[in-house]
């Protein structure tokens, strides 16, 4: 039996700018990457490695926001 709230699906769609999905796609031509989703969840995957270690706080918050800042947001 699921989980209360848990959805069954394995994956869901998140939604990013045209322009930012362009940028990525351009990114990984020629790479190992076989799509732009593949690598998102690479670079999440990435980010929260890299936030567990910093273990939170301000320095911490404040590269996530450079990173997401260099994907396009903000």
């Amino acid at each position: 039996m699921a989980k209360r709230g848990v959805d069954k699906r394995k994956y869901t769609t998140i939604t990013i700018p045209n322009s930012l999905f362009l940028k990525l796609q351009e990114k990984i031509e020629g790479t190992g990457f076989t799509s732009v989703s593949n690598y998102v969840v690479f670079l999440l995957r990435e980010m929260l490695m890299e936030m567990g270690k910093k273990k939170g706080g301000k320095k911490a918050n404040e590269d996530v926001i450079e990173k997401l800042k260099a994907l396009g947001y903000a």
